[in-house]
């Protein structure tokens, strides 16, 4: 019970701190130009988010929550099962920063979530 809730944990924090990162950068729009100076400018705006903060939070609760998962899985079982996050990836993405997610990736997504749940059975 332990491990599903820790699985549950790396991966909606870990895509929660994905997705909130991913808003505080596009706010500045697409980027062009990835010289060194542009980059450090851009990044040096986005900590200036409070979405950038939350990103980070989230995504250390995911880390730490994956070490309490490998401490208690096999390492066959729980990165397997962290790659349920390419759904909640997808998911969220639709949801939250309105992009249109295509019937093929879904597809792929759902092909990855059935390898996920033929390891985790196997």
């Amino acid at each position: 019970m332990i491990s599903v809730l820790l699985v549950a944990m790396v991966v909606l924090a870990g895509t929660g701190g994905e997705l909130a990162a991913t808003h505080a950068v596009r706010q500045f729009g697409e980027i062009k130009d990835f010289s060194p100076r542009t980059l450090l400018r851009i990044l040096g705006r986005a900590f200036r988010r409070g979405w950038m903060w939350i990103g980070i939070g989230l995504m250390t609760v995911a880390f730490y929550s994956l070490l309490a998962l490998l401490s208690r899985e096999p390492v066959s079982l729980a990165i397997p099962a962290t790659s349920l996050s390419y759904f909640a990836g997808a998911l969220g993405a639709q949801a939250f920063l309105n992009e249109q997610v295509s019937g093929l990736r879904w597809l792929g997504v759902t092909l990855v979530c059935a390898g996920v749940a033929l390891a985790w059975v196997g």
